[in-house]
């Protein structure tokens, strides 16, 4: 980390999302409960947990995409991207455009997006294929025009989700070295992935989240020890709990 000075803070933040029981009948699912931490700046903040357990909810909250039912969310940044492969692509309009739509939709000037189109045209490989409609592109076509987008544009606080297995193997190559010198820069980011060996080496801090709640947080390597311990500890159990039935 560069500086000890936060970009983002969260006090007592929680998400709860209606739930319809019967046609007349309505519950609540908190998906979040009584969230606290700091971002810091020049950090590499891991996000770690069962699926289900709040990492998705929580990105869309750092991002301002989702607001929160109680508590309270501050922003000490001006520019918070969401790294989100294929976002608000058009299949009418061709590659140019709609990374140039794409890099607007994660906070950019078109001006600066312009200033880019090169380097993201270079990166993702599809120089002849720019000027097609995206309607034309393979899956993994678009997965790199979207990826390319959003690690070229700049931004204070870039908010990652398990995006990295895009493209063929020799992309997926690229996109992973091009992730890791984005993320050992001076970047502030929040990185959720399923991938324990990927967070011990790319994050400073990180955040254990276990049915909403944040279950700990703290230096890499002492959160995924107790991780770890309670993956083995709950298998063990789930284990037990099979033999005795």
């Amino acid at each position: 980390m560069t500086a000890t000075t936060a970009v983002m803070e969260l006090r007592d933040v929680a998400v709860r999302y209606k739930t319809r029981k019967s046609f007349f009948r309505h519950d609540y699912f908190t998906a979040l409960e009584n969230i606290s931490f700091s971002i810091i700046k020049g950090e590499t903040l891991g996000v770690i947990g069962a699926n289900g357990c709040g990492k998705s909810t929580l990105l869309k909250v750092l991002a301002n995409i989702y607001g929160v039912d109680s508590g309270e969310v501050s922003w000490y940044c001006q520019q918070v991207s969401l790294l989100s492969l294929t976002l608000g692509f058009d299949p009418e309009l061709s590659g140019r455009d709609n990374a140039i739509i794409s890099g607007m939709l994660l906070g950019s000037r078109r001006q600066e997006v312009l200033n880019k189109l090169d380097e993201i045209i270079e990166f993702s490989e599809l120089h002849e294929f720019i000027d097609n409609p995206i309607k034309t592109y393979s899956s993994g076509m678009l997965s790199r025009l979207g990826f390319s987008v959003a690690l070229k544009m700049e931004s204070e606080l870039l908010l990652i989700d398990e995006v990295l297995a895009v493209g063929d193997n020799k992309f997926m190559d690229s996109a992973k070295d091009a992730m890791a010198d984005k993320i050992n820069s001076d970047q502030t980011v929040v990185l959720v992935s399923h991938s324990l060996s990927q967070v011990k080496m790319l994050c400073d801090r990180t955040l254990w989240l276990e049915g909403g709640k944040l279950q700990m947080i703290g230096p890499t390597d002492h959160v995924l020890e107790e991780y770890e311990l309670f993956l083995r500890n709950d298998n063990q159990s789930s284990v037990s709990h099979r033999l005795i039935e």
